[in-house]
């Protein structure tokens, strides 16, 4: 099974939307969303499987015991992060979406008065149908251990997924933090979808940096590529010269929008943009080595 993850090193490239295009076009039998903080594509998907729903456990966090602390104050002192508060009563209380799970209140109280607790980080959700198995998370407010959240989805997919399947599609999240990391880990090729602006290619070349120290291989396209054809041309010459797979254009293309807005995949429209991804969809396909699918 060869895993396909696609990446943009900034938000609102259309990544989500390209992915769900490939997902439509090659009927993937495994599909996963691992942008743990806002995922959606899901919302292009159309399945109506409802999901199993596992609530995740990422670092333990830390509670004060009212009825054992003495009020003396060295936890609120030694906190970096001022997670700990003092109420008008006296009380102390350790904040749960502050805490970093350091435990220095824990180790500075002199009365063990503060103990660690589980944290419910997130949510694992998981839909098993005919078509395909789907997996994604909700990482709840706050939560950390995105990371570990991310590599918990993929492991739900894999363990669901026979290797004999052709390809798995995985939308992963924008930049290059913990939860892309965790999605490069493992994974056959690394889609990149670019945006031809300033900001577009510095993220760009943050990204593949990234990929490239994970020692994995990387395909290109450039989304909105009329909107800037100077960059367009910066981000292909860069491709070039970094010796990166370019696999393609899309235009801009107003009737993406109404697609997207209707729950469908571009593809499943009939609009230029549709056209040119079936093309990119082809070339990372053959760059893949599954030129039948």
């Amino acid at each position: 099974m060869k895993k396909l993850l696609i990446l943009s090193g900034k938000g609102g490239t259309g990544k989500t939307t390209i992915a769900g295009a490939f997902v439509h076009l090659s009927g993937a039998p495994a599909v996963a969303d691992c942008d743990v903080d806002a995922p959606n594509l899901h919302l292009i998907l159309h399945d109506e499987v409802e999901p199993i729903r596992e609530e995740f456990c990422g670092m333990n966090k830390f509670v004060i015991e009212d009825s054992l602390c003495i009020r003396c104050g060295a936890c609120l002192e030694a906190c970096r992060f001022d997670a700990i508060q003092r109420n008008t009563k006296g009380i102390y209380a350790i904040q749960v979406d502050a805490c970093e799970g350091c435990a220095v209140c824990a180790y500075v109280c002199p009365v063990q008065a503060i103990r660690e607790k589980e944290h419910i980080a997130g949510d694992l959700l998981l839909s098993i149908s005919d078509r395909r198995v789907f997996s994604t998370a909700e990482l709840r407010r706050g939560g950390g251990t995105s990371g570990r959240l991310v590599t918990e989805v993929k492991n739900r997919l894999f363990a669901r997924t026979s290797e004999d399947s052709p390809i798995a599609i995985i939308d992963g999240s924008p930049g290059i933090g913990c939860p892309v990391i965790a999605s490069i880990s493992g994974v056959d090729m690394v889609l990149i979808v670019a945006e031809p602006s300033v900001t577009g290619i510095s993220d760009l070349t943050r990204i593949v940096k990234t990929a490239r120290g994970l020692g994995t291989r990387i395909a290109i396209c450039v989304n909105r590529f009329d909107s800037n054809l100077n960059k367009t041309s910066e981000i292909e010459s860069y491709c070039r010269e970094e010796n990166l797979s370019f696999v393609g254009r899309i235009p801009y293309d107003p009737e993406v929008v109404g697609a997207v807005n209707r729950g469908l995949t571009i593809v499943e429209a009939d609009c230029e943009a549709a056209v040119a991804v079936r093309k990119v969809y082809e070339e990372t396909m053959q760059c893949l080595g599954l030129k039948e699918i």
